[in-house]
């Protein structure tokens, strides 16, 4: 027998040995007809909330592909004894669901600077630049004035709500740098991060810019190292250097918070006790930063250093919603894209299972008609869901198909990244191996020391007031305007004016002013008039 025809065999008796997994209800048309209509009856009886959002709340899964996504569900529902792919998680619950497109200006796959500066600022900009248009160049710091674009958190403190960001990754990464910093590379961590040329042109890091531009409220995460002068000794890490204090100007910025909160009650804490005992009815102000980089994975967490995702979340909204005017908070699930980047797919579907627990504790502090919640993605990451595992069988498991060389190969696998395990044109043989540890890492088709990103939309999730703005296939920028407009923060102040006709366009003959020429709109439109007039000459 050839290997083709054993291959068709062996799909043959995956068919009907899987069959017999099957749940006994569901080989009944009544129950799939049944569970049918009534989804159907919930989608008709759904009336738009057309509420102005008095809170945001906003939910990012950096790196949540849809792939992503879809594992994390089945993963959740095995962790609780289930098949999985039933699951419903909390996203699932969101009823309006739309697409955003991910690209920015300059590449077709984007990275979370970019996109973080569309779906906060509301304009798309180039690779690694944070809070500027693409007008903006990447370390080029003489780009940076006069092109500086504000966000949503900055729109909704200037309209008096209070505002936070809570994240798993350091507070000056790209995502939730976004929120409050203007610069040229999403590197620029601290002053020791900044080429001299740099600083001599006026650029500050993005460390500085957290405690200076923006007066948030709440501050969750980590990056402590950049905080503080160099050869600061970490409290937690005393004896580690990696550990210590990076600035190079001798300024201690946690410091400086503190002392720029005189007469308010401001809370600063790097460890779990300290955070526990933070009373949110009593505090002003909170930062909390847990690590002097990135936090712990979910599955390494300390639970008696670190607090959770679930639990960070839940200690600032109980702090920002005592502002009557309301709230914007960004949480951001940040390791979910760095798990990926090592091709562990453990780590991230884990990542992001903690992340769907977060949402769930977001919706059960907060009131629907008075909240809008979306949950989304800044971009996706090159993982495949692959090779006819059997219904119920473990997501991190292997296919119970082998390939043509007559190996094995696990049903989550990677586009590229560290994974690539080729060895004399073959590949390991798993048979003996344990592919669903924490330490194992997928196989992926080409070597990189790191995943690069992938390029297909993402998805976004909306319920409450106006998330029904949240439909269709979209630029990714759109969605900062759709939030500013069901909370009335920003430029576009329609909804609460009760006015539906569109604010003043902006005009076609724009100009750049750094360059001083025409828009590559205006040039397009000559160049085509110029090619007419040739042709009929």
């Amino acid at each position: 027998m050839d290997s083709r025809h054993g291959i068709i065999l062996a799909f043959f008796l995956l068919v009907v040995l899987g069959s017999s997994n099957a749940k006994v209800v569901e080989e009944n048309s009544e129950y799939w007809r049944s569970q049918a209509r009534k989804t159907l009856q919930s989608v008709l009886d759904r009336k738009p909330n057309t509420n102005v959002a008095k809170n945001i709340l906003f939910f990012l899964g950096d790196g949540m592909g849809i792939t992503t996504y879809t594992a994390a569900r089945i993963l959740k529902g095995q962790l609780l004894n289930q098949t999985g792919e039933e699951t419903v998680m909390t996203m699932d619950t969101f009823p309006n669901v739309g697409l955003a497109k991910t690209y920015s200006v300059d590449f077709q796959i984007p990275d979370s600077a970019a996109t973080g500066t569309a779906y906060l600022c509301g304009v798309k900009t180039n690779l690694n630049i944070v809070g500027l248009n693409a007008a903006a160049r990447n370390g080029i710091c003489k780009s940076q004035k006069g092109n500086e674009v504000t966000s949503i958190l900055k729109w909704a403190k200037d309209a008096g709500k209070s505002v936070g960001i809570v994240s798993t990754t350091r507070v000056q990464h790209a995502t939730p740098a976004s929120t409050y910093a203007h610069s040229a590379s999403r590197k620029w961590y601290s002053d020791a991060d900044i080429p001299d040329s740099a600083k001599s042109d006026g650029c500050t890091d993005i460390s500085s810019q957290l405690i200076k531009n923006t007066d948030i409220d709440v501050i969750i995460g980590g990056g402590r190292k950049y905080m503080t002068p160099r050869g600061t000794k970490d409290p937690e890490y005393p004896r580690d250097y990696s550990s210590r204090g990076k600035r190079k100007d001798g300024r201690h910025l946690i410091n400086e918070w503190k002392n720029m909160k005189l007469g308010k009650v401001a809370h600063y804490v790097w460890n779990k006790t300290d955070f526990d005992a933070v009373d949110p009815e009593t505090t002003d102000y909170l930062m909390a930063l847990f690590e002097p980089g990135d936090l712990h994975f979910e599955a390494e967490r300390d639970p008696k250093m670190d607090p959770s995702i679930v639990e960070t979340t839940e200690k600032a909204i109980r702090i920002l919603q005592k502002n009557p005017k309301g709230f914007f908070l960004l949480v951001e699930g940040g390791r979910i894209d760095q798990a990926h980047h090592a091709d562990r797919a453990y780590m991230a579907l884990h990542e992001t299972v903690a992340f769907d627990y977060a949402i769930a504790k977001g919706l059960e502090l907060t009131k629907e008609h008075e909240t809008l919640t979306i949950v989304t993605a800044d971009h996706s990451q090159p993982l495949t869901f692959n090779g006819y595992p059997f219904r119920g069988q473990s997501i991190l498991g292997k296919s119970p198909l082998w390939a043509t060389d007559m190996l094995p190969y696990t049903t989550l696998m990677y586009g590229n990244g560290p994974g690539h395990k080729i060895v004399n044109s073959k590949r390991p043989d798993i048979r003996n191996i344990t592919t669903k540890s924490k330490d194992y890492v997928q196989l992926s088709a080409v070597p990189l020391k790191s995943t690069t990103h992938s390029g297909e939309d993402v998805v976004v999730l909306a319920r409450g007031p106006m998330a029904h703005l949240f439909l269709g296939v979209q630029e990714q920028n759109y969605i900062a305007h759709a939030m500013g407009y069901a909370a009335c923060v920003g430029a576009d102040l329609r909804h609460c004016q009760g006015q539906i006709n569109p604010p003043v366009a902006y005009t076609t003959l724009t100009t750049d002013r750094n360059t001083g020429s025409t828009s590559a709109a205006v040039r397009g439109s000559l160049l085509s008039l110029l090619l007419i007039l040739t042709v009929l000459m």
